[in-house]
């Protein structure tokens, strides 16, 4: 422990003997620390913060996704510090007065995004910075400045989002107007041709579509009216059958209307007519034995006397109206089948004396089905576009708020020149007393007994104090004060520099 405190005592020595060479260390770095901090100039900060509050029930109605309203929020924060944007705000800041060229507003928008910064803070929340520390503006200048490229920032944040939509919206308009008017032309062209082509070729047949398409719609137009020319003949000899086993007449005042055996043939044709109705042909057993019954009857039947006095059959009558009109019926089927077949028969004529007739109405309907798929498109692309801009434009689908409007900053961010002066002056210090170390520590010489007797190993036999006169001691205390004094200068330029940045920190408040 004693040869620990008798090391710092030489220590403490070696470096007051050499205190003016600490002394004068100490001012050249100091000096030569703060000038170099003079020298930084300060930079200032403002900051901004921004909320954008998404709609979420109408845009999604029309198909606007929360997703592209988040990437047009990052759309807008990237576009922001774009060169045109950057420009805008030079041209508006003080920093236009430093622009003399175009290469001087090119260094300028360089220069300034490198100090703006668009921070994501949480969602939807943005924050907005920018530094300024131009070295030929005051610190009011710097500071003004900086407040004033935030505030264009953000007013280019606002308009880029509402301008940008606008714009975009209306050439987007623009562009599928003139679209619809050159497909509704080409649509019109393809229509017209396609009214050629059906009134050349496909006029026989009704319907729409190919040949192909009106040729099987014919035929089975001509298969339904065979089913009803059927049904209608079927019908018709059913009907007549019934006529014929009807009386025409029915027994009045005057008693019947004729002899037992014309009764009995009139019953026998009825059941004729009833056989034949129902598929039997003549060679029908049963058919072949009536027939043989009404040709017994018949020389009877001629001589009985005729009937009188007998009334119309209303049975009659109306099964004679009914026959009638099964008969037209059957006729207009036939009618309509033949036209069918005679149209058919045109269309297979001309489809096999011009092959590419087919082929060409293909074409033509392809043709008009993409101009048509395409005209709809469009129609529908711009009716969605059109809902979509008057959404975002009219029912602020996006909403700006400033939470913390452009901060007009007092104190610089940058550098703490209060720091680093105390900083520099602690360090010059040390390095005083550390060059008078170090120096105290390269000359050879010893500064106690035990030093010389470890060094030469001969004993110590006693020292010799030094002796001062008055005269030296006079001059010691001047050389003191004179230590003294530089000492306090050293401190008075450190607190008259510290004096001086607050001061101007007051001057920009």
């Amino acid at each position: 422990m004693d040869g620990l405190y008798e090391q710092l005592r030489i220590s403490v020595h070696q470096v007051w003997r050499r205190r003016w060479l600490a002394l004068g260390v100490a001012w050249a770095l100091c000096l030569a620390g703060w000038l170099v901090v003079a020298l930084i100039p300060n930079s200032y900060e403002s900051r901004a913060r921004v909320f954008v509050q998404l709609q979420s029930i109408l845009p999604n109605q029309v198909g606007i996704t929360a997703l592209e309203r988040q990437g047009d929020i990052a759309r807008i924060k990237q576009t922001l510090t774009s060169t045109e944007n950057l420009e805008r705000v030079v041209r508006r800041t003080e920093l236009n007065t430093l622009v003399a060229s175009e290469r001087d507003l090119a260094v300028q928008v360089d220069n300034l995004r490198k100090v703006i910064k668009i921070t994501a803070q949480q969602d939807n929340l943005f924050e907005i910075s920018a530094t300024s520390s131009v070295s030929g503006f005051s610190n009011a200048q710097n500071a003004r400045l900086a407040a004033a490229v935030v505030q264009n920032l953000l007013d280019l944040f606002v308009e880029g989002n509402l301008a940008g939509d606008r714009d975009e919206a209306a050439q987007s308009l623009t562009f599928l107007d003139e679209e619809l008017r050159r497909r509704e032309q080409d649509l019109q062209a393809a229509e017209q041709r396609r009214v050629d082509f059906e009134q050349k070729y496909l006029g026989l047949l009704p319907g729409e579509g190919s040949i192909g398409s009106r040729m099987a719609s014919a035929r089975a137009e001509l298969s339904g009216v065979d089913q009803q020319l059927v049904q209608a003949q079927s019908s018709l000899a059913a009907l007549r059958g019934q006529l014929g086993s009807t009386p025409a007449t029915i027994p009045g005042a005057g008693g019947g209307i004729g002899g037992p055996a014309t009764n009995q043939i009139a019953q026998l044709e009825a059941m004729l007519a009833q056989n034949a109705a129902r598929g039997w042909t003549d060679a029908h057993p049963d058919m072949v034995s009536i027939r043989s019954q009404i040709e017994r009857l018949r020389p009877v039947a001629a001589r009985e006397p005729a009937g009188g006095g007998g009334i119309a059959n209303p049975a009659y009558v109306t099964l004679r109206s009914m026959v009638a009109e099964r008969e037209a019926q059957a006729q207009a089927a036939s009618a309509r089948k033949a036209q069918i077949q005679a149209d058919l028969a045109q269309l297979e004529s001309r489809q096999a004396t011009e092959p590419g007739v087919a082929a060409e109405q293909a074409k033509l309907n392809r043709d008009y089905d993409v101009l048509k798929r395409q005209y709809d498109k469009l129609l529908e692309d711009r009716e969605q576009v059109r809902l979509r801009s008057d959404v975002q434009n009219k029912t602020d689908a996006v909403k700006f708020k400033v939470i913390d409007p452009p901060s007009a900053p007092r104190i610089p961010v940058a550098p703490n020149r209060p720091i680093l002066l105390t900083l520099i002056l602690v360090a010059a210090i040390g390095a005083g007393i550390g060059a008078a170390f170090v120096r105290g520590q390269l000359q050879t010489t010893f500064p106690t007994q035990s030093r010389l007797e470890a060094a030469t190993g001969l004993p110590v036999l006693g020292s010799i104090s030094e002796v001062v006169t008055e005269q030296g001691r006079a001059v010691r205390r001047q050389r003191l004060v004179w230590l003294g004094g530089g000492a306090g200068a050293l401190a008075a330029s450190y607190a008259l520099l510290m004096l001086v940045e607050f001061w101007q920190r007051s001057t920009v408040a």
